[in-house]
């Protein structure tokens, strides 16, 4: 099996989709493409988690992002591969019109009892991200089948990009974001699995100060968020001391970014790793840094470096204490990398130079 995963990844590099360098990387235990043949002219924008049938991963594809017959495709890891991609939900209406769905975000509720908890599908819908609403798709077999689809309440999103984060009571935790007043942050949550629905005001006004998109970190004081901003350069962040219901001022970190999508996931060891672009313009390259204290980041692995797009990841950490990143590659297809975060190098960030080497 080995010898045969390791031919595979041998062809797909001279094929120019796999990176030796990042193969040599520490750390990183394989890296791979969802599927080979695109079922869409462009995609974007991936999600993943795990359940107990394995990992599965969805995305928006269509003609190009904002286009009306862009939908939501999903695939499954089997121990064949991933299985063929299917489009799980489109935006069409009963009269015939058709509008373009974005942004999927994928999260396995916990089993009760003998009975599997419901994969949740959120998505949203719409002409443009100023006018776009929340959906939702659930799943009791882990996504082999899917219930129609639900519309959220007025005003309520759903999580915008990035996962949410189960709370110890049973309250899902989302980072949410608007766009009709300009790029304003805010969190929601559900105590039911996404039936009823709180939210926070916005954390910006969207005019001197723009966020969207966080991403939920847990640390030794509480909760923080990481976003995007038009702000040239900068990621913002603000912490939480009581479970999401208000929250710091947002304020710049360390890091720079080129307002694009980040995500971040809290490892058991209490550690926080993030994947963003690291650079003050372009979306590549595509980086991975490593934060003990969720403030003093560090570098750990370079995923991507060759020119095109390589944008909007999404990261987990699976039973096994494996970390799963999906990502856009140019557009074209989703990328998975797997890194042991155990064995991971970790370099200083000075002066906001990512080190060499």
């Amino acid at each position: 099996m080995r010898l045969a995963i390791c031919f595979l990844n041998f062809t797909l590099v001279c094929a120019g989709m796999l990176s030796t360098a990042l193969a040599a990387s520490p750390g990183v235990v394989s890296e791979e493409l969802i599927y080979n043949e695109p079922p869409h002219p462009q995609c974007h924008a991936s999600t993943i988690e795990e359940t107990k049938q394995g990992l599965v991963a969805a995305w928006f594809g269509g003609t190009r992002e904002g286009a009306a017959d862009v939908g939501i495709w999903f695939a499954r890891q089997t121990k064949e591969g991933w299985s063929t991609p299917v489009e799980v939900a489109n935006g069409k209406a009963a009269e015939g019109k058709q509008l373009p769905c974005w942004n999927p975000v994928l999260f396995q509720m916990p089993t009760a009892g003998d009975q599997m908890g419901e994969l949740l599908l959120f998505y949203k819908l719409g002409p443009s991200p100023s006018t776009w609403w929340g959906m939702l798709l659930r799943s009791n077999d882990g996504g082999l089948t899917w219930s129609k689809p639900e519309r959220l309440p007025e005003g309520i999103m759903g999580p915008v990009k990035n996962k949410p984060i189960l709370l110890k009571d049973g309250v899902l935790l989302c980072g949410s974001s608007t766009e009709h007043a300009g790029w304003q942050v805010q969190m929601e949550w559900t105590k039911d699995a996404g039936k009823t629905w709180e939210k926070t005001e916005p954390l910006c006004d969207g005019k001197t100060q723009h966020a969207i998109q966080p991403t939920l970190l847990r640390t030794s004081l509480g909760y923080q968020i990481l976003c995007r901003t038009r702000t040239p350069g900068k990621i913002l962040q603000a912490t939480s001391g009581d479970a999401g219901r208000t929250w710091s001022k947002l304020e710049p970190i360390d890091l720079i970014n080129p307002n694009s999508g980040i995500d971040g996931v809290t490892l058991r060891d209490g550690r926080q790793l993030l994947v963003y672009n690291h650079t003050q313009k372009g979306r590549s390259p595509l980086n991975v840094a490593v934060a003990v204290d969720g403030s003093t980041w560090q570098a750990a692995v370079v995923l991507e470096s060759t020119p095109g797009e390589y944008s909007y990841p999404a990261v987990i950490q699976s039973s096994d204490g494996l970390v799963h990143i999906t990502y856009t590659w140019k557009r074209q297809r989703v990328k998975h990398v797997t890194l042991d975060p155990a064995k991971l190098e970790l370099k200083p960030i000075v002066d906001g130079v990512w080190p060499k080497g």
